[in-house]
């Protein structure tokens, strides 16, 4: 009947946090699908299927020899692999669970612990979706070399710190307007498949052309993971430090959206979700 709270500190209520967050986490993992094992596998195929479509593509228009020397298909992913990474990001981020969601009635639950488990859900799964793929073409098909792994994941996770960064943006305006930000999300998440520029190398872009794409901070992680991939390409047109000052400007006014939102938040918003 009568409850009293025990004085913690600063560090086991750090640990406290990381555990709720890791719980959440894997409850999102399993979310997606009643069989968290046929989840991650389709999420795989999904990886296949969009690196098989763009190699045919390539194949069919006869564009393959203008690109960068070295391995077609694994130039072909290294731009399906950051795209589905920053995109899935941002809308498992977008999706999660607001103020007024019944989740949040548990009294250790908050609306933070819900962003951070369905973004790093979202990393986990195309993480192990990447890794397989990678590891089924090297075994199976043809032996793979990478110039600078630990550089080419460290764009996987700016290319994930983007998404993440953009979706909170779109979450603080969601509860507001639902309606406009889906259409909005959704318009960005579609433009992404031309404007992340994974079907152009920047170095080869004319000046005109350029400054089309070197608004947005996906094509500057996938060209800069080009350039860690491949010994024979040095990006000139991109930076590695542009994606990393836009995601923390976005993170800043979504963090701050989504305080305001939630200080406001109201049972009715679910019904227009």
């Amino acid at each position: 009947m009568f409850r009293t709270d025990e004085s913690q500190s600063n560090f086991s209520l750090g640990l406290k946090t990381l555990k709720l967050i890791y719980h959440a986490t894997v409850r999102d993992v399993r979310k997606s699908h009643d069989n968290a094992i046929i989840g991650l596998v389709m999420n795989i195929l999904q990886t296949v299927i969009f690196v098989a479509a763009f190699y045919a593509m390539f194949s069919f228009m006869g564009a393959r020899g203008s690109q960068i020397r070295g391995d077609f298909l694994l130039y072909i992913m290294t731009g399906i692999f950051l795209f589905l990474t920053h995109t899935k990001a941002m809308g498992a981020v977008v999706g999660s669970e607001g103020p007024s969601s019944p989740m949040m009635k548990h009294r250790t639950m908050n609306t933070m612990i819900a962003i951070c488990a369905a973004a790093f859900s979202s990393l986990y799964t195309q993480l192990l979706s990447m890794f397989v793929v990678l590891a089924i073409y090297h075994l199976a098909i043809q032996p793979i070399t990478i110039y600078d792994p630990v550089g080419a994941m460290e764009m996987v996770l700016v290319a994930w710190l983007s998404g993440v960064a953009i979706g909170m943006v779109f979450l603080g305006m969601k509860p507001w307007s639902p309606g406009f930000t889906k259409l909005a999300s959704t318009i960005f998440s579609r433009a992404n498949m031309i404007f992340s520029g994974k079907m152009f190398v920047a170095n080869t872009l004319p000046s005109y052309v350029l400054v089309i794409f070197s608004w947005n901070p996906l094509f500057h992680t996938i060209d800069q993971a080009r350039g860690y991939t491949f010994i024979n390409y040095y990006p000139q047109n991109s930076s590695p430090i542009y994606p990393l000052y836009v995601s923390l400007g976005c993170l800043m006014v979504g963090l701050m959206g989504e305080f305001y939102t939630r200080k406001r938040a109201s049972l009715s918003w679910e019904a227009k979700h």
